[in-house]
């Protein structure tokens, strides 16, 4: 039974209770992260704590713990729940919402403490052979809200472009605003257009993911070719590579949308590329060597 982390106790998950009056249940009032840990060794931790800021900000909540003891939290975690499995590789969850209140009201309640949830899982090992393969997705019209930047518990929206992308036989939702490319339903999207890497700019249509910041970062550092500019649908669908990007995902080449072959339908070049050089950073963050 995994451990977690409830409000300042650490218990068996099946213990973990919280009041049906939480604006969390009642209101999907909080935001959340997740944290890849390589190894032991947290991924970009103090990136994920500023977005963690920043979407505490955004909605008005006020950070119930310090940097300090954030990061305290997450190590005792990581030490109480062992993987069972093969690897050491694994994501933390962490919560806040906005916490019980006396009664349910859409206004914001007076004196009332947050709730803070933590909870481990393990990160299964990444397989370039297997990533290789790549998936199919889909294009579809983002009907989410219009602060995105915000990693809100509010995933409605992201629910259910996803899972209309399942009913049409693809992993991923490719998300398009008035015909400019945001993101994916659960990811940020790249694509290789005239053999340049291209994301969309940061801004409320998307999250601010720090794999996605990772990425830009490692492109620059190995003399890839990058723009961050908005692109359009049609540009998509005529690029030579397209990718998602998640702290779970981490590069995942698409090799169909829309039921069409992308590019020959295989992984490509710049993808090889990016896949290796990702995986020597993990390498070096296991050893100490990167954060």
């Amino acid at each position: 039974m995994s451990v977690v982390y409830l409000n300042g106790e650490y218990l068996p998950l099946d213990q973990a209770k919280i009041s049906v009056l939480d604006r969390g249940f009642l209101f999907a009032d909080g935001v959340y992260e997740v944290i890849p840990a390589y190894g032991g060794r947290l991924l970009r931790m103090q990136e994920h704590m500023q977005r963690l800021q920043n979407s505490l900000d955004a909605i008005r909540l006020k950070n119930p713990l310090s940097s300090q003891q954030w990061l305290s939290i997450v190590e005792k975690l990581l030490i109480e729940n062992p993987n069972s499995g093969p690897g050491e590789d694994k994501s933390v969850y962490l919560q806040v919402t906005r916490g019980v209140a006396a009664k349910r009201n859409h206004g914001f309640p007076e004196e009332v403490n947050q709730t803070v949830f933590m909870m481990v899982n393990e990160l299964a090992p990444v397989n370039k052979e297997e990533l290789r393969k790549g998936v199919s997705a889909i294009t579809l019209d983002d009907i989410r809200w219009k602060a995105c930047n915000v990693k809100s518990i509010s995933l409605l929206g992201n629910i259910l472009l996803r899972q209309q992308a399942h009913d049409n036989d693809a992993a991923e939702a490719i998300l398009i605003n008035d015909g400019l490319v945001t993101e994916g339903a659960a990811s940020n999207v790249f694509a290789v257009i005239n053999d340049v890497l291209v994301t969309a700019p940061t801004g409320t249509q998307l999250l601010p993911g720090i794999t996605r910041d990772l990425i830009i970062e490692l492109a620059v550092k190995n003399n890839i070719s990058y723009e961050e500019r908005d692109f359009t649908e049609q540009e998509l669908l005529m690029a030579s590579e397209i990718w998602f990007t998640s702290s779970t995902k981490e590069i995942l080449p698409v090799v169909e949308l829309n039921g069409n072959l992308v590019a020959n339908g295989k992984s490509g070049p710049i993808w090889e590329k990016m896949i290796d050089i990702y995986q020597t950073y993990k390498i070096k963050l296991r050893l100490g060597e990167s954060s």
